[in-house]
């Protein structure tokens, strides 16, 4: 309604400064206005946080914002303070008691409108309530792919949203992620349980970042190639200024070391430092006093500069989502930037091992022998008197006997056992089945990577075909396109369409995420990701539509 887009451009103008607002933005705004939950996709840049800051000062009732890292709920904290918007407050583990008594009486007095959280908080009982009385009138989800089993950053805390929300009197939900693949973006709705959403989702393409692959024999090769690559990016001014993403800790800072002996300000950041020296680097990034951050994935969320002028890969990492989000961080002024993976076929040995996780087999058998036992539904915290192992190898076993269906979460977020005539050591089984199948889902995804690193064809159509999104002509700005391997897709109607459901006779049922004349690619809920050939699927009868 033109009244609605009137009076939420007038707030955005008013109280944030924000005089134009973008097409997907008011769009997702409209929604959440409306009462509908919404799942929003935008890039990283795109101004998500926008989405539910500009309509908490139009609904009634505070807004929820669950933000899985401290660093992260900071930014936007600060973000707001900058604006004539009401009060932000956060709870948080890193805060003094009285710190945190001092931020619920402000919501509770209807001082402060926006209240952060990690989703790890949603496990008390004691949050959950104090968040009952507040009447909450929005519960947003940051980084929603973390949701999702499907998702490059699964994380199991996000699969105690959904009982929470229901507890709380679903309140407008609104999903935000940068990242998501059409089976991820379904995930996130039906684990989080929404109901007649809507959904915004910008386009994938970056078309101002060029895509390249340099393919190396050694490893000694590859980081001669990574050394001169940074170096030489980094001498021209209209490239200077960016990132070197590495596969492990000691890789950052051997290459900040290398980095430095060539005369570049180059720091190492990764998960293994103090607090405070992350923050330093992270500062200096943002300051323009460093050339380069070496870093592993640990530098990623939250990161907020739009002049980043390159973004290079030492290792390929472990999916081509991962890759998007760290590719994501170079060019968002809108200006050229070049993205550069240097490869090795062997490098995605050690991604293979870094993400083989077996299943807790003894764990799985204690929580479910514990879970059969009770008499009626448990909390979490109450199983760690019977259950040996450490909190996260716990809750790794109550979240594969969830998804095998033995473990259900009841409305008020407790465990239960669900079938008594299934027994615990079926209950093992089928939840060992379901961590098989998941680590075959990411062994497909480190193929998928493999794909896109060694392929002749336009690469941007390929990372594009991977989120479900169709470039029938070649880019003009990668490698293969500048080497002319590239080829054009003829245009024509597609069997199965991109975003269909089928089903394999072997696999079972599946969603196409890709599609052209020569080949079809479809994530499958038991294998994976899987690439097929349209002819052999027609000759054998490989594929039926889903349902």
């Amino acid at each position: 309604m033109p009244e609605r887009s009137a009076e939420l451009q007038r707030v955005a103008d008013t109280l944030f400064g924000w005089s134009q607002l973008r097409d997907e933005q008011r769009a997702a705004m409209e929604h959440v206005v409306a009462g509908h939950d919404v799942l929003v996709v935008l890039p990283t840049g795109a101004g998500k946080s926008a989405i539910y800051q500009v309509p908490t000062v139009l609904t009634d009732g505070p807004t929820l914002v669950v933000s899985p890292l401290l660093a992260l709920q900071q930014d936007q904290l600060e973000g707001i303070g900058e604006t004539g918007a009401p009060q932000a407050v956060a709870v948080n583990s890193a805060q003094r008691a009285a710190e945190r008594e001092h931020a619920w009486r402000a919501v509770r007095a209807g001082e402060a409108e926006y209240l952060f959280l990690a989703p790890e908080q949603l496990a008390k009982d004691e949050t959950v309530d104090e968040l009952a009385e507040l009447g909450l009138g929005l519960f947003v989800v940051d980084e929603a792919h973390c949701v999702s089993a499907w998702g490059h950053d699964f994380r199991p805390d996000y699969l105690r949203l959904a009982p929470v929300i229901e507890r709380l009197g679903h309140p407008t939900v609104v999903a935000l992620t940068a990242t998501a693949a059409l089976p991820v973006r379904r995930d996130i709705v039906a684990r989080l349980g929404l109901r007649d959403h809507r959904e915004v989702i910008a386009g994938f393409d970056r078309p101002n970042l060029h895509l390249g692959v340099r393919a190396a024999v050694t490893d000694e090769d590859k980081r001669r190639e990574v050394v001169a690559r940074v170096r030489e990016l980094d001498a021209d001014p209209a490239t200077h200024g960016g990132l070197l993403y590495v596969a492990t800790r000691k890789d950052a800072d051997s290459y900040a070391a290398e980095l430095v002996a060539e005369g570049l300000r180059a720091q190492a950041y990764h998960a293994g430092m103090r607090k405070a020296d992350r923050e330093r680097v992270h500062e200096g990034f943002l300051a323009d006093e460093l050339d380069v951050v070496v870093a592993t994935s640990a530098f990623g969320m939250g990161i907020d500069k739009p002049d980043v002028r390159y973004v290079v890969h030492a290792s390929a990492p472990e999916s081509l989502d991962s890759y998007y989000q760290q590719i994501g961080r170079a060019g968002r002024d809108g200006q050229p930037a070049t993205i550069a993976l240097c490869y090795r076929p062997e490098d995605l040995n050690l991604q293979r091992f870094l993400t083989a996780a077996k299943a807790p087999a003894e764990v799985l058998d204690s929580v479910a022998r514990a879970l059969e036992r009770r008499d009626e539904p448990v909390r979490a915290a109450a199983l760690k008197d019977e259950v040996a192992g450490s909190p996260a190898k716990r809750t790794r076993a109550v979240n594969l006997l969830e998804a095998a269906g033995a473990v259900g979460t009841t409305a008020d977020g407790r465990l239960e056992y669900l079938d008594p005539d299934t027994s615990p050591d079926d209950a093992v089984r089928a939840a060992v089945e379901a961590a098989e199948s998941h680590q075959q889902l990411i062994r497909s995804r480190i193929e998928m990577m493999r794909r896109y690193a060694e392929t002749t064809d336009c690469r941007r159509r390929f990372l594009l075909g991977y989120f479900g999104e169709q470039l029938p002509r070649r880019c003009g700005n990668c490698d293969t396109c500048d080497a002319g391997t590239a080829t054009d897709v003829q245009p024509g109607r597609r069997e199965f369409p991109v975003g269909s459901s089928v089903r394999h006779t072997e696999w079972g049922e599946g969603v196409v995420v890709a599609a052209d004349p020569q080949e079809l690619t479809v994530l499958f809920g038991s294998v994976g990701y899987r690439t097929l050939a349209p002819a052999v699927v027609r000759e054998r009868g490989l594929l039926d539509r889903g349902t």
